[in-house]
């Protein structure tokens, strides 16, 4: 089964030194992708402007059009993955008025820690002792995020922090029950799309985000459809992990549709 991959990153995004937009085309070409999204970073916080890493969205639309008229035979969307947009409205506005987008993902890295923004993915941030109450502290963003009027289709890699999670503490889903079905409930009220994140194809058990007992809950809180995203970095990674990603998204009551470019639906 052939899916669309809506979520890959190219040389525009901060954190790809290995992104390549042609050379991800040519990859999706070759597995017969129905389509392929390029939804790079356009992150805003003190890091990523330290990095001189904010997103060219100008120079990131004028290479899609490039690859666009290079590669007639596949469909390639426009998008953007906007990180923590409800903290930075003027920001993410200025990405979205740039030019048309046929997905956006909205996502959350980063919680409120002691005063602090801080990403999930920084090294020992989350501690044994403490990542029970991080976690749901990033939940609690999240929700906010849903519950924002910013604008985005698709919540991304729901539960994140999972993959960083540490080893002596295993990552139990259901011990924070109550709070996913909170953001997904948020996310089913808005009528958001949940995206089923591979993260390049690694360990589903660290790096399928979310798992197959979450995708089940989100069908139990209504909502109407999900996304696969591969979030690869370079080309090589290009829809990485999604056949198991669909026999999870299909267990939970899923399916494809007529669009193979489109979601799957409940």
């Amino acid at each position: 089964m052939l899916i669309p991959d809506g979520h890959v990153h190219t040389q525009w995004s901060w954190d790809a030194p290995r992104g390549d937009m042609k050379a991800s085309c040519r990859r999706a070409l070759e597995l017969g992708l129905p389509s392929i999204a390029f939804t790079d970073h356009a992150d805003f916080t003190d890091y990523v402007r330290a990095r001189d890493g904010l997103l060219d969205i100008a120079a990131y639309h004028e290479c899609l059009q490039r690859c666009r008229a290079a590669f007639p035979g596949l469909r390639i969307l426009s998008g953007v993955e906007l990180g923590e947009p409800h903290r930075f409205r003027a920001e993410a506005a200025v990405i979205l008025a740039a030019g048309p987008l046929d997905r956006v993902l909205g996502s959350v890295h980063c919680l409120p820690w002691e005063g602090k923004l801080v990403d999930a993915s920084q090294p020992g941030f989350l501690a044994p002792e403490l990542v029970a109450a991080q976690f749901r502290a990033y939940l609690a963003e999240t929700v906010v995020l849903l519950e924002s009027s910013e604008t985005f289709e698709v919540l991304a890699h729901l539960d994140y922090p999972k993959r960083y999670w540490p080893e002596s503490a295993p990552y139990r889903p259901g011990e924070f029950e109550e709070e996913l079905r909170l953001v997904l409930s948020a996310a089913a009220r808005r009528g958001s799309v949940l995206e089923v994140n591979t993260t390049r194809g690694g360990d589903p058990a660290r790096y399928l985000v979310p798992g197959p007992e979450i995708l089940c809950w989100w069908h139990e809180e209504g909502g109407r459809a999900v996304s696969f995203g591969s979030d690869a970095h370079d080309p090589s990674k290009v829809a990485s992990g999604f056949r198991l990603a669909a026999e999870a998204v299909q267990a939970a009551g899923f399916k494809a549709q007529d669009d193979p470019a489109g979601y799957w639906l409940r």
